[in-house]
């Protein structure tokens, strides 16, 4: 008797504490991260752009995977000056139900669209480097566009399924990033789903590519050391910044869910507000990926990849030629 009375009080503190979410942190921290993104990332992209114009048949196929890149990044920007409004007004919505889905299906394509884009480029960084003889000539402009077209329509399939959950309260007030409580176990499913496929399978494709990448870069010796180091910090620099970006986004959005699922069951967790505020800084740092993109995809990288590309087809075609010397029997 004694230990369930213990237990429903601390339920009862549980539920106290639980239902009492700040969400001040919320309205002093996204408009001030979006409104920087904003205006470093119309910057970045726009200098990115002219500088991938200027270096276009240097950078090669690649470049068609950077532009669908700068696209995705510029029209995810765009949508920041609505949600500046929206949260700097104590999240307060006046834009009305359509334009709330629209703007939020709008972030979801663009997200996992640069998602795509990136892992399209380390795809054809991994090919460059790791396979250079194999490669060279044989991926054309024609299949980069199939490429950058087929990853459009697998985010816009992706992201579709987020227009029919409802997105405004009864009042049209509020625009919610996720859906109402009343279909949250099944918003939850669907941002699981959409977590494993839009960026649990591209990590892993990233991390494949970029560590082979690592591998052949740490194994060659005919490679200058200085420039080989150069090139193994970028890869890293990489990798870090897109699991730093897009990891805590997605880990703490689900643990969000799950927790406001704990809620409505009468579990309420101690650490809800904790997991809320988590949340908003996950959602923090995947908006600074459009701004951090331009600075590291368009501005020196391939440039410098691009010699580790050389000094690996030299590398290879010589030793090419070596076996081939050898295997040819002298004639007299």
């Amino acid at each position: 008797m004694i230990i369930s009375e213990i237990f429903l009080l601390h339920v009862l503190r549980s539920n106290s504490t639980c239902k009492f979410v700040s969400f001040d942190f919320t309205h002093t921290f996204l408009p001030t991260v979006y409104v920087t993104v904003f205006i470093l990332g119309v910057i970045g992209n726009c200098l990115g752009l002219k500088s991938m114009y200027d270096n276009w048949r240097k950078i090669g196929n690649v470049n068609i995977f950077v532009f669908n890149l700068c696209l995705a990044d510029i029209l995810y920007l765009l949508t920041l000056p609505y949600l500046v409004v929206y949260y700097a007004s104590s999240s307060k919505w006046i834009f009305g139900d359509v334009f709330c889905k629209i703007l939020r299906v709008c972030f979801c394509i663009n997200l996992y669209g640069s998602i795509g884009f990136l892992t399209c480029i380390s795809v054809y960084r991994h090919l460059g480097i790791v396979h250079t003889l194999r490669a060279k000539g044989r991926i054309t402009a024609r299949h980069s566009v199939m490429i950058a077209s087929l990853v459009w329509f697998l985010v816009f399939l992706q992201c579709l399924p987020d227009m029919f959950f409802d997105k405004t309260n009864n009042n049209v007030t509020s625009c919610f990033d996720t859906t109402s409580d009343k279909y949250i176990r099944k918003y939850l499913k669907y941002s699981i789903g959409r977590t494993v496929v839009g960026f649990g399978i591209p990590l892993l494709i990233m991390l494949c590519c970029y560590g082979h990448v690592a591998f052949t870069l740490m194994t060659k010796k005919d490679i200058d050391v200085i420039l080989k180091l150069r090139c193994l910090r970028l890869v890293v620099i990489l990798t870090l910044l897109f699991s730093i970006c897009f990891i805590p986004y997605h880990i703490f959005r689900n643990l969000n869910l799950a927790t406001r699922i704990f809620k409505l069951d009468g579990t309420c967790l101690k650490w809800y507000s904790n997991v809320y505020i988590a949340n908003q800084v996950g959602n923090g740092l995947a908006c600074m990926n459009s701004a951090i993109n331009p600075l590291v995809y368009l501005f020196n990288s391939d440039e410098l990849l691009m010699k580790c590309f050389v000094k690996c087809g030299r590398a290879r075609r010589q030793s090419a030629a070596v076996s081939l010397v050898a295997d040819c029997p002298l004639q007299n």
